[in-house]
């Protein structure tokens, strides 16, 4: 052995005895608190929509672990215990809900689908002590169905809605890359911006991305201290090329308002 490898030794067997043998011990207990911390991939999600379109449909979500114990404890995420995104397969109906806790691991809420058909339900929270985490699922719901809407991107990344004209800048639409989305906001009759939005969700708005087929979901978070507009920025990376739609919703005067956009994700070259 080397003097190197002498001194290593041998300050390894110093941390191993005398006072060295309590941060052993710490460091022990610590690896065992968090081998009991819930990940994605521990916790299940069992679905239940009962009721058809047009109606107050019923949406039970339960969480618990894969051997069955109930996900009692969950933090504050965006304000909220849960969020839940539903979004019909062609992507034209989106509602951004919050179900109601009951208790041992069971949030509900009741929701009027516009048509039968299939609906992707996106789920975000937090479980206490454990990771932030999304359960997707589909359901299928009664009642005469829609004629499906075609997801093409927008001509125009320009949309007015509850009297605001907002711009949409999307910079590095390309896959697995950084992707910045600005939204501006102004006044549709007098087109002055608008300086005085509230916080929504505890953030200056609250955007969500997915792919056209659904199987691709995007939380995007706000950049931090961004005031009240009129420019909203958004920092996110979609994961594959192809066809996204994004939702921004924002609130005004005590309104929420949403807009949409449908973009292209380029492959990276």
């Amino acid at each position: 052995m080397n003097k190197l490898g002498m001194v290593i030794t041998a300050a390894i067997s110093l941390a191993l005895t005398g006072c060295g043998g309590a941060q052993t011990s710490w460091e022990t207990e610590e690896v065992a608190v968090a081998s009991d911390r819930l990940m994605a991939d521990s916790v299940e999600a069992a679905w239940a929509v009962e009721g058809d379109a047009g109606e107050d449909a019923s949406i039970r979500l339960e969480l618990a672990t894969k051997e069955g114990k109930p996900v009692e404890a969950f933090d504050l995420n965006h304000e909220k215990l849960l969020h839940l995104i539903v979004v019909s397969k062609d992507l034209s109906y989106f509602n951004h809900i919050h179900p109601e806790y009951k208790g041992e691991g069971v949030f509900e809420i009741s929701n009027v689908f516009p048509a039968g058909g299939a609906y992707r339900l996106i789920a975000d929270f937090k479980p206490t002590d454990g990771d932030a985490m999304t359960k997707l699922t589909w359901a299928e719901v009664g009642g005469a169905p829609a004629a499906p809407q075609a997801v093409v991107p927008s001509e125009s990344l320009n949309s007015v809605v509850a009297g605001k004209r907002v711009s949409l800048a999307a910079e590095g639409l390309v896959e697995d890359e950084e992707a910045t989305l600005t939204f501006a906001i102004a006044d549709e009759a007098s087109g002055e911006p608008i300086s005085d939005l509230e916080p929504y969700l505890g953030a200056i708005g609250h955007v969500v991305v997915l792919s056209e087929d659904g199987e691709r979901y995007v939380h995007v978070h706000a950049e931090a201290d961004q005031g009240t507009g009129p420019e909203a920025k958004f920092e996110t990376t979609f994961p594959k090329a192809g066809i996204y739609k994004i939702w921004g919703q924002f609130q005004h005067r005590g309104e929420v308002f949403t807009v949409d956009y449908v973009v292209n994700v380029e492959k990276r070259s």
